[in-house]
């Protein structure tokens, strides 16, 4: 009797050790590493909250496995190379990418490279001096022209104040593509106006709570401001609070970039004068697209242009155009 019970007992613990017959544990299937991975620069942002929407879906209807990460601040260079490399060992095929730093990313796509891992570059393009120097392959670029945004904004602005302003301008990050470009468009647009000039120009780090506090500061010490460009809507957003905050509104135009769901409102509400619309929900369709291409064996273009608009009072944001089939 304590023989079977014994027996019964030792087969009772292997059972629940998850061992076979032989006294070898099972091979536990592991989660499917995910093919493809979207690194954006944040999650705290309407304009990638919507790009990741467009991306999703993308995957949805193409049977693409996706991962979506992101640093909690789009500022944070270091966690976004951080995450890249994570990514890099588990495995994945394809890395669709939005830097934060045009030239600090350009190690990470290295590694990538050197990986086999096939890149795609989405929204900020990688600065092309460090990308030559390093010599590291991106097989596509997708994103708007920021440097025609900028010129819009900036003819728009003419346009609205019959080319007579003081103007406060809210960078993007110094050094970054994106904001560089909308700046270099939106300075080319207006630099021939003579009744025009840029009487302050400061960074505001994309972020909302930052323009308010530098255009708070840059109103205290220009009050002849009359109008504003913004390189994106968050910092822009942030100036109309500020506006608001010093008993200027409607005293001071403010032109936007990005047209984010916030930014549209305010145009509604006439706050905020214009902004350029770029679609990122069609920036991460395309994305999700050309990844799917690549794993397919097939080429892709190596430049994609997304199409860009002015948002105004009198001319609401269009629908993007329906996914590919």
């Amino acid at each position: 009797m304590m023989k079977s019970t014994l027996t019964v007992v030792v087969a009772t613990a292997l059972a629940a050790a998850g061992c076979g017959p032989r006294g070898e544990a099972p091979k536990a299937e592991s989660p499917a590493a995910p093919r493809v991975a979207l690194v954006l620069k944040t999650l705290n942002s309407p304009f990638f909250i919507d790009m990741e929407r467009g991306a999703r879906e993308a995957a949805k209807r193409l049977g693409v496995n996706l991962t979506v990460q992101a640093a909690e601040r789009e500022v944070d260079v270091d966690k976004q190379m951080q995450i890249i490399e994570n990514l890099i060992q588990t495995g994945v095929k394809v890395l669709l990418v939005t830097p934060s730093g045009s030239k600090e990313i350009v190690p990470a796509i290295a590694k990538a490279n050197q990986a086999g891992i096939r890149v795609v570059v989405v929204d900020t393009r990688v600065d092309p001096q460090a990308a030559k120097d390093a010599g590291i392959t991106v097989d596509s670029y997708i994103g708007s022209d920021n440097y025609e945004g900028g010129k819009i904004a900036g003819n728009y602005l003419l346009q609205a104040t019959g080319g007579k302003a003081n103007v406060g301008v809210l960078e993007g990050i110094p050094g970054h593509e994106t904001g560089d470009q909308r700046l270099r468009g939106f300075k080319d647009a207006v630099k021939d106006a003579k009744g025009v000039k840029i009487v302050a120009s400061q960074t505001a780090n994309w972020e909302r709570d930052q323009g308010f506090t530098v255009f708070q500061n840059m109103l205290e010490a220009h009050p002849e401001i009359d109008a504003v460009f913004s390189a994106n809507d968050m910092m822009a957003l942030g100036a109309v609070e500020a506006i608001a905050a010093k008993g200027k509104t409607g005293k001071i135009k403010v032109v936007g970039y990005d047209a984010v769901e916030d930014a549209k409102k305010a145009i509604a509400d006439g706050t905020i004068m214009g902004s350029v619309a770029q679609f990122p929900s069609e920036m991460g369709r395309v994305a999700v697209e050309t990844a799917d291409t690549l794993l397919k064996g097939q080429a892709v273009p190596a430049e994609q242009l997304v199409r860009i608009d002015l948002v105004t009072k009198d001319k609401p944001a269009g629908s993007a155009p329906a996914a590919k089939q």
